[in-house]
């Protein structure tokens, strides 16, 4: 439970559960548009992965937040734990993000007089399936929401399919997510140290994506072996507790490894010695493979130093990552055939030219190595996802005029 101060009875308290890390960075925006509206809010934070939990923590640390933010974990969906959690935290409103509907959870807010709603939601086709097993239990959860506020048309049209007719379309919050400009000079600082190298991201990778993209580089290098340097690959895993075990992986394939831990200059001013081992020798990066960035809170970072990225969970059937933070810092992205979780998002990138979509990890390195050589080509694609990204912001704005009325009372 969190060791921050108990809100008083007559505080504006808004409750965004953020599951992980995707949830999480959603919930600034609307944060950052509901101060705006209401200086005198503030916000519980809960999570349920260390990754959330870890945004959370970098996010109450902001200035523009000071003071507003309490953090704790969400109980599971036993119903004595959280009545517990709602004596001790006694939220105005309870607003749950994309995907969290927990039956248990929304049974007791009931009984608690706590309007919950479900924001930025998004149901997949394959989801769907899934809850239409379960539809007696999902459905009578769904009609207890104060307010269902959807990302797209399509997640509207399957929400129906579950009993739900007033669901509302907002638009994905993570579109208006600002950008981290101290990450994104990080990135540029990074370049510069690379002296020119290209790179080639494979981002938020899943398991086995990585020992996929191992082999297509190393049947690729077979075949061109001779020429100069090719781009530096840098494999950046989803999940922290793989970082040892992708490691091994690149290792065990004969390439020269770069950890990202091991480098932490890597994030130092320009001027200082970029790349700096343990052993205190200097990283030839001319000579170096693969760079693992097994770190945390560094996407921007590496997304600014990228050529192209390779968007992970695409590759095998994931459901793809976010692809919006690499578009909005005009980072050209290939996708692999498997997006169910940003379908709309991924089909409207790749038909604005922003993303290109490719049928397994050999294309999909094939397909980044032709924007790395091609830098005309690279740079209009850049374009495109900036522009992609700038038509669809204003969710923000959207989804607070449809959670604000339902604070107990009635405004903000």
């Amino acid at each position: 439970m969190s060791k921050d101060p108990r809100p008083s009875a007559t505080s504006r308290t808004v409750w965004l559960h953020a599951v992980s890390l995707g949830e999480t960075h959603a919930c600034v925006p609307l944060m950052q548009a509901w101060i705006a509206q209401d200086p005198d809010v503030r916000f519980l934070l809960t999570h349920m992965t260390a990754t959330g939990r870890a945004a959370g923590s970098e996010i109450r640390a902001r200035a523009e937040f000071a003071g507003r933010v309490t953090q704790a974990w969400l109980p599971y969906d036993m119903p004595g734990a959280i009545r517990r959690f709602l004596r001790h935290h006694r939220p105005s409103l309870g607003v749950l993000m994309e995907t969290e509907v927990w039956p248990n959870l929304i049974a007791e807010c009931s009984t608690f007089s706590v309007p919950l709603a479900l924001a930025n939601a998004r149901l997949s086709p394959r989801s769907l399936r899934r809850a239409q097993r379960i539809r007696w239990l999902i459905e009578p959860a769904l009609a207890s929401l104060a307010a269902i506020v959807a990302q797209t048309p399509g997640d509207v049209q399957r929400l129906r399919a579950l009993g739900v007719d007033d669901a509302l379309v907002a638009g994905n919050l993570k579109f208006d997510r600002l950008l981290d400009s101290a990450q994104s000079m990080r990135g540029q600082h990074w370049r510069e140290a690379l002296e020119g190298r290209r790179v080639i991201l494979a981002a938020s990778t899943r398991e086995g994506e990585e020992d996929d993209l191992l082999g297509a580089v190393a049947d690729d290098r077979a075949r061109t072996a001779g020429g100069g340097p090719p781009p530096l690959l840098v494999i950046v895993p989803r999940h922290p507790q793989r970082f040892d075990e992708v490691a091994d992986q690149i290792l065990a394939r004969g390439f020269r490894l770069v950890r990202r831990a091991d480098c932490p200059a890597l994030g130092a001013m320009p001027g200082a010695v970029a790349g700096t081992m343990p052993s205190g020798d200097v990283a030839d990066w001319t000579q170096t493979d693969v760079l693992l960035g097994d770190s945390m809170g560094e996407m921007a970072a590496w997304y600014a130093l990228a050529d192209v990225a390779i968007l992970g969970g695409s590759l095998r059937a994931f459901g793809g990552q976010n692809l919006i933070e690499a578009a909005a810092l005009g980072c050209p992205v290939v996708l692999g055939e498997h997006t169910f979780n940003f379908a709309q998002a991924a089909d409207d990138a790749v038909e604005r030219g922003a993303a290109l979509r490719a049928g397994d990890a050999a294309q999909a390195l094939a397909l980044a190595h032709d924007i790395c050589e091609d830098p005309q080509r690279r740079d209009s694609m850049s374009l495109l996802a900036l522009d992609w990204v700038a038509a669809h912001r204003g969710a923000a704005q959207r989804t607070l005029k449809a959670l604000a009325c339902l604070l107990p009372d009635g405004q903000v």
